[in-house]
């Protein structure tokens, strides 16, 4: 995920952003309701995807945004990154479709919220395959340039 902050996204490591990546396990492994799904060949991680309990904040993203995915009863996907040399082969599709069935079987959850940033190669159209657009907010200079989207939540069998 380092990797990703610095190489891919150019920012670095931001702890606003990114404290739930300092502590992996009370964020995704003891939280209940929280994930986080790695996919590994050989010692290397290749992907990864995660699921949180939270919303996006205001700012930097819209009030509205916030106000409408900052509830109980909403999952965000968060830290989708698939390494560059092992792109294009379904993991990144695979990851999302798993942690979509771990938002199911939780039971707990009626929203599937995320936002990526179109900025990073290929982002925006895998996004576009999976999920539906809310709002682009690139038009909008008052906030991060970010296209927020839903996936409906698939129930339980």
């Amino acid at each position: 995920m380092f990797d990703t902050f610095y190489r891919v996204m150019g920012h670095g490591y931001v702890p606003a952003w990114h404290a739930d990546v300092i502590d992996l396990e009370r964020t995704y492994f003891t939280t209940p309701g929280q994930a986080l799904f790695v996919a590994a060949l050989d010692d290397e991680v290749v992907g990864t995807t995660a699921v949180r309990a939270s919303g996006p904040q205001s700012p930097p993203h819209p009030e509205w945004i916030a106000e409408r995915y900052g509830r109980p009863g909403t999952a965000q996907i968060f830290r989708t990154y698939v390494n560059a040399g092992h792109r294009r082969n379904g993991l990144a599709r695979a990851l999302v479709n798993r942690s979509c069935e771990f938002i199911g079987e939780t039971g707990c959850y009626d929203t599937i919220y995320l936002h990526t940033n179109p900025a990073v190669e290929g982002a925006e159209p895998f996004w576009r395959s999976v999920a539906e657009e809310v709002y682009d907010a690139r038009a909008d200079g008052s906030y991060s340039p970010a296209i927020h989207f839903e996936i409906p939540v698939p129930r339980a069998a």
